[in-house]
């Protein structure tokens, strides 16, 4: 179904102002390349055109809107607060109030029974700011500073500032253009940050001092290759600062004892095509995760602290390529692995000497493990979050010692949710390679396989991030309408481990696009749903992925919500100023090489549209997003627009203070899923 004619008409129509560029002999003529110019004030004409357009078109909706959004914020447990987290001779935890948007960060002393201490409300500094996010938030090693930044465009950009937490004041050194990134010394008055270039890239250290000028910060490395971010961290015993220097496939890591801030770091082992690492530290030896030497799925090895080169690495444990090694932690007494196989998150603890190894075990078939918060070495109690497709987010503490698990937390759902009433599964669809695909998948129990099922399928597959099925209570919404809810874990993501990744990615990023259809029609040959039935959702580079499905496959869906999309990949990846291109490299290919432009071309979105028949679409974006920017969903519309010769809709909606993320607060980023919802039924005819 569709929405009527009658209500689609009047839709903005961007002029055309042709823009001609020459590549690897070919002629890209881009009749939307206006919209790039964020000061022209036709551009923002058209931009509030779109978002009024889209507001008359969906205006009928308002009331179901208004019910799905009294839905999604009854189910909240509106005051609440986190499972304190024990550091030092502290209780950290943060709490939310009804009917205020943003989390409030507070500790209490020794106890548990102490008197609250409010660190940091960020209700009080959003007040006055239509967006606003907290990036940094770190206390110092003795507890009685706090670092933290703010963001109150979307672009990204933060403010570091550092409050007295004994008398509630702020110091007087402010430092403007940060990234999130930031550690403390040990001697609590020396902390390093990062900072941004023009095209948002962290690619700056410094070191601060309390008391001195931070436009007097010393720069601590100053990193030129623009494929490559700077991060800092601190390993978990406190004993050194981690320099970390990573593009999306290659390592360098420095180290530096955190008890002498003004020492020098010293290299772990310099940067090498391919090769990636991390590390920790444990009694005097470092722990490298690392995919060296055809470890795909990675490996730990282990060297001397004091000579941390790699002609001293050793094996720690032997590589199984069947695994993949996401993460570890370490403890005194313990050593806790976070593995990934056959599409599975799991736990595995054993002690150093390698005795008492085990998994944690988890009863249902489809869900995931990660680890929680651990910041006490010497701890034997390791806190861990589990969810599922039903089952709500919860905090567990387990006994790594006697192996028993105590549920601090489950997310309450207010209205009676039962667990009982609904069903996950995991099945397989067969891509056009012979590849099995797992598809997660969610419904009401006794959901029948009559292909009448209005159905949800959703898709990422880019970066090797996993997409790992989860609960929501705001998609009780959608099942307790009928619908099914579905995730296509498919290549280009790690959900399978790195080989998965490798195989969607580069000159191989066709199969994540293929994966997906694939996906869509194993639901509705299996009976679950049929086209005129299923609405597909995707965001950034699941934008990607919707416009490129959408381009191969018009007729298989019936609607597509479209976040933040990065959809104009040909322009973009050509264009080394916006954030979104050298780093990027690595992912979708280097355009200035002709096979990689090719390749690129012959399935961006915005590249390969043609006229016809297309699905309802809801694409949206942020003025402010530096790393999709707002003119790739705005040129794709005004595209479209001049291409389809159907009656279904096509709305814009441009957030005009927000970026990548959407709105900041907790209930305006919920009237922002009503809005997605009400349009899905309005395209399947369904009514409340």
């Amino acid at each position: 179904m569709s929405f009527p004619t009658s209500e689609i008409k009047g839709a903005p129509a961007a002029k055309k102002i042709p823009h001609a560029s020459q590549v690897h002999g070919l002629t890209l003529t881009d009749n939307y390349h206006w919209l790039r110019e964020r000061g022209n004030p036709e551009v923002i004409a058209y931009l509030e055109a779109e978002n009024a357009y889209t507001e008359a078109v969906m205006a009928p909706t308002q009331p179901l809107q208004q019910k799905l959004y009294d839905e999604m914020v009854g189910r909240i447990k509106e005051t609440d607060l986190s499972v304190p987290i024990k550091k030092g001779d502290y209780f950290y935890y943060s709490r939310t109030e009804k009917g205020k948007q943003y989390p409030i960060f507070c500790r209490k002393p020794r106890s548990l029974e102490a008197p609250e201490e409010i660190m940091l409300d960020m209700n009080a500094l959003a007040d006055g700011h239509a967006y606003f996010s907290l990036g940094v938030l770190e206390v110092s090693p003795d507890h009685r500073l706090l670092a933290y930044s703010t963001d109150v465009l979307g672009n990204e950009v933060h403010m570091l500032y550092i409050k007295d937490l004994a008398t509630g004041r702020l110091l007087p050194e402010i430092i403007p253009d940060t990234a999130t990134a930031l550690e403390w010394a040990e001697d609590n008055k020396t902390f390093f940050y990062t900072t941004l270039d023009a095209s948002k890239r962290p690619y700056k250290l410094f070191r601060h001092r309390l008391g001195e000028e931070p436009g007097r910060d010393l720069e601590i490395h100053h990193e030129r290759d623009e494929a490559f971010f700077v991060n800092i961290g601190k390993t978990k015993d406190r004993k050194f600062l981690v320099l970390g220097i990573e593009s999306k496939t290659t390592s360098e890591m420095h180290l530096l004892d955190a008890s002498n801030p003004s020492g020098k770091f010293r290299m772990v082992h310099p940067r090498k095509a391919e090769l990636e690492y991390s590390v920790e530290h444990y009694n005097g030896r470092l722990l490298i995760l690392t995919n060296d030497a055809g470890a795909k799925n990675f490996k730990l090895m282990e060297a001397p602290a004091s000579a941390p080169e790699k002609k001293n690495w050793k094996e720690f444990l032997p590589y199984r390529p069947e695994i993949k090694i996401d993460g570890l932690d370490v403890f005194r007494d313990f050593l806790v692995l976070y593995l990934r196989e056959r599409g599975l998150t799991k736990i595995r603890v054993r002690r150093w000497d390698g005795t008492g190894e085990h998994d944690i075990e988890f009863p249902e078939p489809v869900y995931t493990v990660w680890g929680g918060s651990n910041p006490e070495f010497e701890s034997e109690t390791l806190r861990f979050g589990f969810s599922s497709l039903v089952t709500p987010n919860s905090v567990y503490d387990y006994s790594m010692k006697t192996r028993e698990r105590t549920l601090k937390k489950q997310q309450e759902v207010l209205g009676g949710y039962d667990p009982s009433r609904y069903v996950s599964e995991r099945i397989f669809a067969v891509s056009h390679d012979g590849t099995e695909i797992p598809i997660s998948l969610v419904s009401r129990k006794g959901l029948a396989r009559n292909r009448e099922n209005p159905f949800l399928l959703y898709g990422y597959g880019a970066y090797g991030i996993s997409t790992d099925p989860m609960f929501s209570s705001n998609r009780l919404s959608l099942l307790d309408r009928g619908f099914g809810f579905a995730i296509a874990h498919i290549r280009g993501g790690g959900d399978l481990g790195r080989p998965w990744y490798d195989d969607g990615k580069l000159m191989k990023k066709k199969n994540s696009f293929l994966d997906f259809i694939a996906c869509a029609q194993h639901l509705v040959t299996e009976g679950y749903t049929r086209p005129e039935k299923l609405v597909i959702s995707g965001g950034s580079a699941g934008g990607l992925l919707m416009g490129a499905v959408v381009n191969l496959r018009p007729d298989l869906f019936a609607g597509v919500v479209m976040h933040v999309p990065f959809v104009d990949v040909s322009n973009t990846m050509l264009d080394e100023t916006l954030p979104l291109t050298v780093t990027e490299y690595d992912e979708w290919g280097d355009p200035h090489g002709k096979e990689a432009f090719d390749y690129i071309h012959s399935y961006s979105p915005y590249d390969n549209m043609k006229p016809g028949h297309y699905p309802a679409v809801l694409i949206t974006g942020g003025l402010n997003d530096p790393r999709v920017q707002y003119w790739e969903p705005a040129k794709w519309t005004a595209k479209l627009r001049t291409l389809k010769n159907d009656p279904n809709a096509l709305l814009l909606k441009i957030n005009m203070g927000a970026g990548h993320g959407g709105a900041s607060g907790r209930y305006d980023f919920l009237k922002e899923i009503a809005l997605d919802y009400a349009f899905m039924f309005k395209v399947l005819g369904i009514g409340d």
